[in-house]
């Protein structure tokens, strides 16, 4: 009884103030938050949508400024050797991605699904066109199949200039970017159907149609859209080695710069962007139509020995192999050879740029500087940008919107997104006028134009962190941007240094993005390599584009050595 009669204890009064600490951090930081996504909106709006918005209003503009409807387009499809154009790339575009993606699919089912030797190796030599500028596989075949070509007996007397140097040297330019996402598709494979196929007795040939393809078949289709788009899109091949054979690309170029035609060039522009459009939207429908290959009760396949199947797949990779090291071989001979064909000993005569029309050093200087400054300011943009999209409470419409406009720039292509800065910065009253014909335009454009990709890798990162981390943060008192830099940033660290070799070795490889933004004094490797072989210095030409692989091989090669140490010092926590 007197231990019922005895008042009950009141509860300890909850610590009020330090809740209302915690809420106000919170506040704090979503507010900080909402100001950062706030900013990275107004920077894709300026780098993205109103240079697109400039050149939309372009193509619809008449010679004194006025709207005039759809009477450029009128023009444009009544020419003949324009709208021919448009049929030349969706043909070019069409064979090199049958070829690209079947080369790729048996490249890819070789190195995954059989036991044959030296995988390694032919990964590395399927990464090596990557590496390159896309003017580097044109110029290598002018000097393999052209008037003077040491095999121009292998075409039967068919001209490489035209549509056969086109697709090969888009195949080749392209075969890296299929393989990563076969090869990936073809990863994801469950050794109970193969089981249960041949317990069925089924054949080899039923099992792939049946098995292997069908579960590739998303892999397939983005492989052939990505190819395709970059074809379509692509400046380098048909400039170079196209002849008389007129695409859309080259069309742009010939408006904007040989004819000083603007309006047409933005036209056939958006007649570029077109194609490009749709296989973004088709790509992303199958995707979200895809299923899950690979449950938790999926046993993983691995490759049996076959002697014959093993003895096929590297005689076929070592064909393609050969291939891509025969083109690039080539290039590489070419540039060291004194006065190609007449005297082949090996000097350093085509180095000698200061002497040559297109850029000199300084060119390849200049490219050094912005590919730096791309990877630098790039990576932090992206990955600060992944940040504040992906920890950002709430505020769900500026988030949509800011991820759908980081997606744009996939979809948009280099030539398309280097006319719309030259219709929005070069106009007089812009408050951004002062950055035409500067590096920093250089810098931003190409931030703007390989965009998504590493946005994209940012946000995969991102989402393997668990959110518990800002909410232990949070109530700890510490601030938002010392857990972003003590905890987010290290555990993301491999996907940093990767984005940051995105943004550098395409940045040393573009052309179509910055043909149209460089000034005399910030010219770029890449251009000075469409200048050289434009005025007939085709040698100097395969010298600089050999100069851009070494460097990007170089840099790749340094970045595995050096991250391989520092990932084992800041990534020992991944390790049991």
């Amino acid at each position: 009884m007197a231990a019922a009669s005895r008042p009950l204890a009141t509860p300890a009064p909850v610590a009020e103030p330090a809740v209302r600490r915690v809420r106000q951090a919170l506040s704090r930081d979503d507010l900080l938050m909402r100001a950062g996504l706030g900013l990275l909106a107004l920077w894709l709006a300026l780098t993205v949508v109103l240079p697109l918005r400039a050149l939309l209003e372009k193509a619809f503009e008449g010679p004194d400024g006025n709207f005039v409807g759809l009477a450029n387009f009128e023009t444009y499809l009544a020419s003949p050797a324009l709208s021919t154009s448009l049929t030349n790339s969706l043909l070019i575009a069409s064979l090199s991605t049958v070829i690209c993606v079947a080369l790729a699919f048996g490249y890819a089912w070789a190195l995954g699904r059989t036991c044959m030797p030296a995988k390694r190796l032919f990964e590395a030599i399927a990464a090596v066109p990557i590496l390159a500028p896309s003017l580097l596989p044109a110029i290598a075949l002018v000097y393999l199949f052209g008037n003077q070509g040491f095999a121009r007996w292998a075409l039967f007397g068919h001209s490489i200039y035209g549509p056969i140097g086109i697709v090969i040297g888009e195949v080749f330019w392209t075969f890296p970017h299929a393989l990563i996402i076969v090869t990936t598709a073809l990863s994801t494979a469950d050794a109970r159907l193969y089981e249960a196929a041949a317990s069925l007795k089924a054949s080899r040939a039923r099992i792939f149609w049946t098995v292997t393809l069908p579960g590739a078949r998303y892999g397939l289709v983005s492989a052939s859209f990505v190819v395709f788009t970059l074809v379509i899109t692509d400046f380098g091949v048909p400039k170079v080695i196209g002849g008389s054979f007129d695409v859309l690309a080259v069309d742009v170029y010939k408006q904007v710069v040989g004819q000083q035609n603007f309006r047409m060039g933005a036209v056939i522009g958006l007649v570029l962007l077109v194609p490009a459009l749709l296989s973004f939207a088709v790509d992303r429908f199958a995707r979200r139509r895809q299923s899950a290959l690979l449950t938790s009760r999926a046993v993983p396949l691995e490759p049996k020995p076959d002697p014959l199947v093993d003895r096929i797949a590297l005689l076929f990779c070592s064909l393609v192999a050969v291939a891509i090291l025969v083109i690039l071989g080539t290039a590489i001979f070419a540039s060291f050879a004194t006065f190609w064909p007449y005297d082949l000993r090996p000097s350093f005569k085509n180095y000698d740029f200061d002497n040559m029309d297109g850029g000199g050093w300084e060119s390849y200087r200049n490219s050094l500087e912005m590919a730096g400054l791309t990877a630098l300011f790039g990576t932090v943009i992206v990955f600060t940008g992944a940040w504040l999209v992906e920890k950002t409470r709430r505020f769900e419409a500026v988030r949509g919107i800011v991820q759908l406009t980081a997606l744009l720039p996939l979809a948009i292509p280099g030539l398309v997104m280097g006319l719309g800065y030259i219709f929005f910065f070069v106009e007089p009253d812009n408050p951004f006028h002062f950055l035409y014909g500067s590096m920093a335009i250089l810098v931003i454009c190409t931030i703007a134009h390989f965009y998504s990709v590493a946005h994209l890798t940012a946000v995969t990162a991102l989402k393997q962190l668990d959110p518990e981390f800002e909410s232990v943060s949070a109530s700890l008192k510490v601030p938002l941007w010392r857990t972003f830099l003590k905890v987010t940033v290290p555990v993301c660290l491999p996907a940093i240094l990767a984005i940051a070799l995105y943004f550098f070795v395409n940045a040393m490889t573009t052309v179509s993005a910055v043909v149209f933004l460089y000034s005399p004094r910030t010219q770029l490797a890449s251009i000075a390599v469409l200048n050289m072989d434009d005025a007939g210095d085709i040698a100097p030409a395969a010298a600089m584009a050999v100069l851009i692989f070494a460097t990007s091989a170089t840099v790749r090669l340094l970045y595995g050595l050096a991250t391989r140490r520092l990932l084992a010092r800041t990534q020992a926590w991944r390790r049991r």
